[in-house]
């Protein structure tokens, strides 16, 4: 009889990683995941949409982060962001009522390229 074989970070749901917090590297709170974009065509995760600001969560701005820049934390249970608050504050964000047109590739682009992370689609 052969042993079952599992993965070391097995696939999870969606709504597991939705308010989970993200760091800086030096531990600073950068926010909640406040929603997950996925691209239909390909089924990969574009983006989590970041939650900054504000007072208790309500009224600060948003900010689509590409997924590949977040990095988990399996000890803590949370996600990495290399970035400082100071350059986040700076980051292209939106209104919780006005999100982008997120079919924009100009769009797209401007936000991997602050991120300068590798666009999802390539």
């Amino acid at each position: 009889m052969s042993a079952t074989q599992t993965f070391s970070n097995p696939p999870i749901k969606a709504s597991s990683i939705t308010d989970k917090k993200v760091l800086n590297p030096e531990n600073e709170s950068l926010g909640n995941i406040k929603e997950i974009v996925i691209d239909p065509c390909t089924g990969r995760v574009a983006y989590a949409v970041l939650s900054f600001g504000g007072f208790l969560g309500m009224g600060g701005k948003l900010f689509a982060v590409p997924f590949g820049a977040l990095k988990y934390n399996v000890t803590i249970g949370s996600y990495y962001l290399d970035i400082a608050k100071e350059r986040l504050e700076a980051a292209p964000g939106f209104d919780p009522e006005h999100w982008p047109s997120m079919a924009d590739e100009k769009w797209n682009s401007e936000v991997h390229a602050f991120y300068e992370c590798t666009p999802y689609w390539q």
